[in-house]
């Protein structure tokens, strides 16, 4: 097991630790989750099979262009606020200043390639859990890129993937697994548990998304306490994301039987 992931000496009182878990993740993914287990139970309550359903990510905010950006700007800024108190929580006096993070900047371009690796090693098995998933019926219809065409478009939706990368990465698994450590949780405890959290909040997808995340959690999580590296893990997302956001116009053209 990596140097980062082992328990150090406790500065706050486990009960301080829950509770400080408890308001990072009810600012962010923990409430994704709540949202996202009400909406499934909504979906399948309907009389319209969970097949036939669909979902948008990245929609547009107002029909004048120019507010539209400005919402989509303020909302990317406003959502990475929760990663900004995790750095702040976990910020170390001494170098390496996020290493309880996972990060060192000591090796980016290593770990930039590390992560454009891993994203092609997932990229095709998690495509193809989606599919399996809408033949199955127990998917919905995920419309990545929702939003009109302005100029400004492409730019947005590379936010919106550096946004997701970003806040599922360093909450998930930066700090959660710090944290849950912190309180004596086991490593596969908390991989599996960090792995269950990621698949409740893409819930609202359906069931498939919810077996596609869960594993992708359990391959970040066991990566990450092999070998404590976080910007691997955010980079694979963020390239995988904006491959999915930018792409998918052009792939749903194009192949519209698998999209439709």
């Amino acid at each position: 097991m990596n140097e980062t992931f082992t328990r150090p000496t406790l500065d706050a009182s486990p009960r301080r630790i829950r509770w400080e878990i408890a308001i990072v993740l009810g600012l962010s993914l923990g409430a994704s989750a709540v949202y996202s287990v009400v909406s499934i139970v909504n979906r399948l309550t309907l009389e319209q099979a969970l097949g036939d359903q669909s979902a948008s990510l990245n929609t547009s905010l107002s029909s004048r262009p120019t507010f539209d950006l400005v919402y989509q700007v303020l909302g990317v800024f406003f959502d990475l606020m929760p990663v900004a108190l995790v750095v702040f929580l976990l910020w170390q006096a001494g170098r390496p200043h996020l290493g309880r993070l996972g990060i060192d900047g000591t090796r980016p371009l290593r770990d930039g390639l590390g992560g454009v690796a891993l994203a092609a090693a997932i990229g095709i098995p998690g495509l193809a859990v989606y599919l399996g998933g809408r033949a199955l019926g127990i998917s919905v219809d995920v419309n990545p890129a929702a939003l009109d065409a302005y100029w400004w478009t492409v730019p947005v939706l590379i936010l919106s993937a550096l946004r997701a990368a970003l806040t599922e990465e360093v909450i998930v698994v930066g700090y959660l697994y710090a944290r849950l450590l912190d309180l004596g949780w086991g490593r596969w405890k908390i991989i599996v548990g960090a792995a269950l959290l990621r698949g409740t909040y893409h819930l609202y997808q359906g069931f498939g998304a919810f077996v596609g995340n869960f594993a992708m959690g359990l391959l970040f999580g066991w990566l990450y306490t092999r070998f404590g590296r976080l910007v691997p893990l955010v980079v694979a997302h963020f390239v995988l994301d904006a491959a999915i956001f930018v792409g998918y116009p052009w792939a749903a053209d194009t192949f519209p039987t698998l999209f439709g």
